[in-house]
């Protein structure tokens, strides 16, 4: 029923599906719930329920300070970062730094290095996590309980666009949201409430701990209610969650193109702003619905989630190294009643799918407008169109191609994976979209290299540290304590410095941008009205104008089959009719007007206020 729900809301909105603006950016018609729900929903995947939950379980509620830093985070996207990028114009990430830098080489290097940071990263953790509660729960076999889903998934979106995605994943927060605290209220009742919660959580161990094995490996860490934690000897040390947590959150909430795509589209930017301040409250559950309930999974089922042995968890899970990731999957398998126990199988499923549909649209956007530009100089819309979501569904094929590699990393250590992963490869991304917003003396070389260089830099630390693997309690690590001794966080900060001071070297040293190429495309320059002049003129723009596809279309009227096939795809000949210049340039003013009424802007400042003062006090109080 979840799955046709969702399928036919996609379905419904298909008066944008024909144009790329309207595909990729939903023609800026969204009205800020649908984007606020959206954020939250392309946010909150299948890895969380299973990864956070499972970190909690093993370390307590520090985990949900990763959560939370998302208050401030998405804060600067709506009020600094959000404003340039409809003011440049822009679909994509890489194109706003062409657009800011010139050249290709950023453009491009950006374009791969974020589709390799889907399929590896995102793609994975939620094939992960989905395989591990579809097997948990129904004991399907992984390899055909994923394939259909990613099956669907594709479905809505190859058909849909953006429109369609944002809808869908508006229907799926709620399933998400009340299915959670459903769970959550039968997870409490079980312990007896937050205090009897409290002091059992401190006592839930293995009886079965092995001859040899130390018993910090299996005790909860005395600071399990603490969100900061010691900057030296802290599993998730203050600083860096302070800090180098907000480096990661830049990048992801600031300038990936998942995030980003669904405030373009946006009818205002009031409404973007209203859109990330619901997305910020909405970020406060995770610690309720998913952090406590993982933890009370240890005090229920101590045995199976707190495994310490390597031989019982390999039993229990299939994994040596412990079993925590099962923690969320196991309470919804045994403590709920049937049709609740459904619910919950719809709540995963919709996490799982929203990612997805986020991930293949906006991949899909990154391929079209800045790669297959590139083979294709010439391409028409509609190709463009076409190679969008032909490229959707080959990234099913390879997910599906990287599900035996998820499967066999089944080794408890997944969300710390996903972290260090973008701790070692996206510091250097969040400094060149950080300074080339706010300092226009950066230039082109200055980006490049401090990329290049921080690239090097993250992949000497990533390779190093998955050669000699991460280890774990019971068996530690052989990595040189110079290479692996440094927390990931604390890394984090450090590469960013390191770019920064990289990128701003090299550009001092070179030649300066003139305003005239700035103009609406940094912070200072963000009001001129002047025509800006284009570092390269863009190329699918340019293109447009070639006669080289200017094929006449056939007068005949298509067959029915035709037919079908152009409207399933969104390609139907009534759906994208020729506009006028007049029409051209009262779209392009629409893209880009970043005006506000001073009512609404003043009640969406006042609301950002208050979500900063409500950060403050939820960090205070679990602090």
């Amino acid at each position: 029923i979840h799955t046709v729900l969702s399928f036919l809301n996609g379905r419904t909105d298909i008066t944008n599906r024909a144009t790329v603006g309207g595909f990729f950016l939903a023609g800026r018609s969204m009205v800020w719930w649908p984007i606020g729900a959206s954020l939250f929903a392309s946010n909150i995947g299948s890895g969380h329920f299973v990864g956070i939950a499972g970190t909690a379980a093993a370390a307590g509620i520090a985990i949900g300070g990763f959560e939370w830093n998302a208050l401030v985070v998405v804060i600067l996207l709506g009020w600094l970062f959000v404003p340039i990028y409809i003011k440049a114009g822009v679909v994509t990430m890489p194109e706003y730094l062409k657009k800011r830098f010139g050249g290709q080489r950023i453009r491009i290097y950006l374009s791969v290095l974020s589709l390799f940071l889907y399929v590896f990263t995102k793609i994975s953790a939620d094939m992960f996590s989905g395989a591990i509660f579809i097997n948990q729960a129904l004991g399907l076999n992984i390899y055909l309980a994923v394939v259909l889903l990613l099956s669907i998934t594709a479905l809505y979106t190859v058909t849909g666009g953006l429109a369609a995605v944002i809808y869908t994943d508006t229907l799926q927060t709620i399933i998400m949201v009340v299915g959670s605290f459903i769970l959550m209220g039968y997870a409490f009742d079980q312990v007896g409430g937050y205090e009897n919660f409290q002091e059992r959580y401190m006592m839930a161990m293995p009886t079965r701990t092995g001859v040899n094995i130390s018993k910090r490996c299996y005790t909860p860490r005395p600071d399990s209610f603490h969100i900061f934690r010691d900057a030296v000897t802290g599993d998730l040390p203050w600083p860096g969650l302070v800090f180098g947590l907000t480096v990661q959150a830049t990048w992801y909430w600031c300038t990936d193109q998942v995030i980003v795509q669904r405030c373009l589209s946006a009818k205002s930017l009031s409404h973007v702003k209203a859109g990330c301040i619901l997305c910020g409250y909405l970020k406060l559950l995770p610690m309720f619905v998913m952090v406590f309930p993982g933890m009370i999974s240890r005090i229920l089922y101590p045995d199976e989630v707190a495994c310490v042995d390597p031989d019982e968890c390999q039993t229990y899970c299939g994994a040596s190294v412990g079993c925590t990731n099962i923690a969320y999957p196991k309470l919804v398998v045994d403590l709920m009643p049937n049709g609740l126990r459904g619910l919950m199988l719809s709540v995963m499923m919709a996490s799982l799918m929203s990612s997805l549909t986020s991930i293949f649209n906006s991949a899909s956007t990154l391929f079209t407008m800045d790669i297959y530009t590139k083979i294709r100089s010439s391409a028409s819309e509609k190709e463009l169109m076409i190679a969008g979501r032909v490229f959707i569904l080959v990234l099913i094929g390879v997910s599906i191609a990287w599900i035996p590699v998820v499967q066999s990393a089944q080794s408890g250590q997944l969300f710390d994976y996903i972290q260090s992963i973008t701790s070692y490869l996206t510091p250097p991304i969040a400094a060149t979209f950080m300074l080339a917003i706010f300092c226009k003396r950066v230039n082109e070389p200055g980006v490049f290299y401090g990329l290049m260089i921080g690239l090097a830099i993250g992949l000497s630390r990533m390779i190093a540290e998955f050669a000699y693997g991460t280890g774990s309690c019971v068996a530690p690590t052989n990595c040189p304590e110079i290479i692996c001794g440094v927390h990931y966080l604390y890394f984090s900060i450090i590469l960013f410095c390191i770019s920064c001071l990289v990128i701003l070297t090299i550009s001092l040293m070179t030649k300066p941008i003139e305003d005239k190429h700035l103009y609406r495309l940094c912070w200072k320059l963000r009001n001129h009205t002047e025509e800006r002049l284009d570092l390269e003129i863009d190329d699918w723009t340019e293109n447009q104008e070639s006669d080289y596809m200017d094929i006449e279309d056939p007068t005949e009227e298509p067959g029915c089959c035709k037919k079908a096939v152009l409207n399933f795809c969104g390609l139907e000949k009534s759906n994208a009719p020729a506009l006028s210049a007049e029409e051209q340039a009262e779209l392009q003013r629409k893209l880009t007007d970043t005006s506000e009424k001073p009512l609404w802007r003043n009640v969406v400042n006042a609301n950002g206020i208050i979500l900063l003062c409500v950060c403050v006090f939820f960090h205070g109080f679990y602090g």
